[in-house]
């Protein structure tokens, strides 16, 4: 084979992998357009599928560095859920709008921690909190709050510390310790609303979140859909200019080459599941926004479309490759198919006949670029 035919296969995959999904994208889009007609093309219809693609959407932003890092996250969904039931427990108890927010966000950062710490073999740093917080609801009913704070507090610095010192590291695969927490997240919110949804008395206007404005450039779209783009936008520019992004590019195209280079490669690790699954609790605040409520069986498969959106737009999930664009076009074309297939009158079963067929085709596309590329 010739040097210039052998470019131009090694070529082609880039290409693909840039404008491959925005061509998806613009395909699935007219086509629908052309069966469905002016019902599809309108743009209060563009507006829906803006609006319905934000919660998946943030989450999505935040998983593309996890798979870029080389790691999965199967808890998106869980922790989606419980972040709705810690804020809407947060606002039935006389909390303002904003600590609800912050402790929605919170719950995410702390799910992110707790995974990345996993992953990372540190598991004593997750034992100690954990068991402390345990020790400290025990307590609590019988010596009061500040007691219990202080046992539990005392309880998670000593099991830390100690379990640091004497035990040895063990990291785990993600795809396990993300696995575990799918289930034991969805256990907690469960747990935490008496295996009901919690309903506060109002969302404090969380769900101004979900409406565009009257006027002005909001009117374009719902708040929701800004947040968004601006967390996309945020990520894309940590990921292509700073040093933590490039860090979490080599971490995910060769790991022991990025810590021979200097790489500190259990913070990295730790610090992008922190990003990552925050996202996901912000992307709970627009669900509680949505629901009005607590809920914590919600979001259920909303890992499958997360990872599917970061696939179909350019992540490998072998690492080291992917965008925060390919990611917001993949996360529209699973929308666009659902909204196309809801104006044909099509079943839900067809939609998820057609979400997986997508998802199957990226990845196998994905596999084609990877070995073109050897």
């Amino acid at each position: 084979m010739s040097e210039p035919t052998r470019r131009n296969r090694r070529a082609l995959p880039r290409v693909l992998a840039t404008f491959g999904p925005l061509v998806g994208l613009v395909a699935t889009w007219s086509l629908f357009a052309l069966l469905s007609g002016a019902d599809f093309v309108a743009w209060s219809n563009q507006r829906l599928m803006l609006e319905q693609t934000a919660v998946v959407g943030v989450a999505a932003v935040g998983a593309t560095a996890i798979i870029v890092a080389g790691g999965i996250d199967l808890s998106v969904g869980s922790t989606i859920a419980l972040g709705t039931v810690v804020g809407a427990l947060v606002l039935r108890a006389g909390g303002a709008t904003l600590h609800a927010v912050l402790a929605t966000i919170a719950t995410g950062l702390a799910v992110g921690a707790a995974t990345g710490t996993l992953v990372v073999g540190r598991w004593a740093r997750v034992a100690g909190p954990a068991l402390g917080a345990w020790i400290g609801v025990l307590v609590a009913p019988h010596q009061g709050p500040w007691i219990a704070l202080g046992v539990g507090a005392v309880t998670a610095l000593v099991v830390g510390v100690v379990g640091e010192r004497i035990t040895p590291r063990l990291p785990l695969s993600p795809f396990i310790v993300t696995l575990g927490l799918w289930g034991a997240l969805r256990g907690l919110a469960k747990g935490l609303g008496d295996n009901q949804p919690v309903y506060p008395p109002s969302v404090g206007g969380l769900d101004a979140l979900t409406r565009p404005a009257e006027s002005g450039l909001a009117a374009l779209a719902a708040p929701s859909v800004w947040i968004l783009a601006g967390l996309a936008l945020a990520m894309a520019l940590v990921l292509r200019y700073t040093r933590f992004g490039r860090n979490v590019f080599a971490l995910g195209s060769n790991e022991e080459t990025a810590r021979l280079c200097g790489v500190r490669v259990e913070r990295t690790k730790v610090w992008v599941y922190v990003i990552a699954v925050g996202c996901a609790g912000v992307a709970a605040v627009l669900q509680l926004g949505y629901l009005s409520m607590g809920d914590p069986t919600t979001a259920s498969g909303h890992e499958l479309k997360v990872i599917a959106a970061c696939v179909i737009g350019g992540a490998s999930l072998s690492g080291g490759q992917g965008s925060v664009l390919g990611t917001f076009v993949g996360a529209l074309i699973m929308t666009v198919v659902d909204n196309g297939c809801t104006k044909l009158g099509l079943d839900n079963w067809v939609q998820e006949i057609a979400t997986g067929a997508i998802i199957v085709a990226a990845v196998a596309l994905d596999r084609w670029r990877a070995r073109s590329a050897d």
